[in-house]
């Protein structure tokens, strides 16, 4: 049985001014969820937003306190951030990817959100007639709606079909018209927690270099592949990455999921040194300045959109990555609550019809962590959205994130022990109105004929 009418689940539709419900945008379905909740008094099971469900690392806070005390607060922060900021973040990529950036290379950035944002302009201006990008989708909606705020064209394709080694023969047909400036996804996929392996990142790698296109490598779920142990500073299993197989990327670095800071909109652009100190003309020309990439990403582009980063945030981050790189806190299993969430939830859905859709990698089933994805069959990913509302339970469609597959993409990071057994209770009810009697009947049906 239902738990919200039709009726009611449509008027919050109208009063958030929601044009359709199978393709509504993440804010849109935290409006009618929140409606929902205010009208009735009745919790969602939140699976809409990937806000973090964990405290704050309190050494960052802190840090951050301190350094108001200190009185940064009265000092504009340098456009390129604090030196400890950028002494600490070059350290943690040693320590946890085993990649050398010098601290000159990793900027700051209100989350990564502004990286990305940076990251676009500087790509696609700095060649004449390379100024697309290309994203190996699923990915997150919202670097589409930049390139939209910018003006800029993209290209798009679904990994689900191109694992492993097929994913060469798609990015060469891709690239090969040579106006691809920038490479986009994130690893730890949002949203189907997806890893691409050595072998794709490789891939990738030599065809940046080849068609000379800028990887943007999105690590906002860093060390979250629980299925490695990668908690361990200056020790193997490092963090897979693009950086090993080519000098053209930049690594967006976030705050926000693995020291749960997600407040205080910090992040950091991570560029290769070789792509640092390289001089394109057409960003001289364009800037009036030397041209170098690094320094016109930093003071032509980056402090156009936000003035630099909050100075006492820098110190509460650097902080938090000192601390982590020196192996004093592990990060790690501090979010490994996600897994736990992940693997119960996904329990109880597949036990009521569902199905994961994104459920391998290449040689591996994939892991449980901050997301993951669900189909139901004979539904497509809008309709299980917007069935899912009339039980009490709010997600996204995979077609907003660029997908193909058919289903929703759930996020951990709400869910509460004592929501579980609500969960429970409500795919039931959901597989009875929509699939238990009648699925049986239909095997029934079936397994008659073949006896026939």
């Amino acid at each position: 049985m239902k738990i919200f009418s039709e009726q009611l689940v449509e008027e919050a539709r109208v009063a958030c001014h929601v044009a359709d419900l199978a393709t509504a945008t993440i804010g849109e379905v935290l409006l009618v969820a929140q409606y929902l909740e205010t009208k009735t008094g009745i919790p969602f099971i939140r699976m809409d937003q990937g806000s973090p469900g964990l405290p704050a690392n309190h050494f960052g806070v802190e840090a951050e306190k301190a350094a108001l005390e200190r009185g940064v607060g009265s000092q504009y922060p340098p456009a390129a951030g604090v030196p400890e900021l950028k002494e600490a973040a070059s350290q943690f990529i040693k320590a946890f990817i085993d990649i050398d950036i010098t601290p000159r290379a990793c900027i700051p950035t209100t989350g990564s959100v502004a990286a990305s944002f940076g990251a676009f302009i500087a790509a696609t201006q700095r060649k004449a007639g390379q100024n697309r990008v290309l994203f190996i989708d699923p990915g997150f909606p919202i670097q589409k709606s930049q390139l939209r705020v910018l003006g800029i064209e993209w290209r798009e394709f679904d990994i689900f079909p191109y694992r492993g080694q097929a994913l060469r023969a798609k990015l060469e047909a891709e690239l090969a018209d040579g106006t691809i400036a920038a490479i986009v996804y994130s690893n730890p996929n949002n949203p189907a927690w997806i890893c691409l392996e050595e072998d794709e990142l490789q891939i990738i790698g030599q065809m940046a270099t080849k068609y000379d296109a800028i990887v943007l490598e999105d690590l906002a779920y860093f060390c979250m592949d629980y299925r490695r142990d990668l908690g361990h500073p200056c020790q193997p299993p490092f963090v897979p990455t693009v950086a090993r197989y080519t000098d053209n990327y930049v690594l967006m670095l976030s705050s926000s999921k693995i020291f749960s800071y997600a407040g205080q909109r910090m992040a950091l652009a991570c560029v290769s040194d070789a792509l640092f100190d390289r001089q394109f003309p057409a960003l001289a020309q364009r800037y009036h300045d030397t041209g170098v990439f690094g320094p016109t990403f930093i003071a032509s582009i980056l402090y156009m959109i936000t003035s630099g980063c909050t100075a006492s945030t820098q110190y509460g981050y650097a902080e938090m990555l000192r601390l982590a790189a020196e192996g004093k806190i592990n990060f790690v299993e501090d979010t490994r609550e996600y897994e736990r969430r992940a693997h119960r939830m996904k329990q109880i859905f597949t036990a009521h019809g569902f199905h994961v859709v994104y459920n391998h990698d290449v040689t591996r089933p994939v892991g449980d962590g901050f997301f993951f994805t669900l189909g139901y069959p004979g539904m497509t990913g809008g309709e299980l959205l917007k069935e899912l509302l009339y039980y009490g339970v709010s997600s996204i469609s995979l077609g907003t994130t660029g997908s193909q597959q058919q289903g929703i993409r759930a996020c951990v990071s709400r869910m509460k022990p004592e929501l579980y057994e609500v969960l429970d209770q409500r795919m039931r009810a959901f597989h009875e109105d929509h699939g238990d009697g009648r699925e049986e009947e239909r095997v029934k049906s079936e397994r008659v004929k073949s006896e026939k």
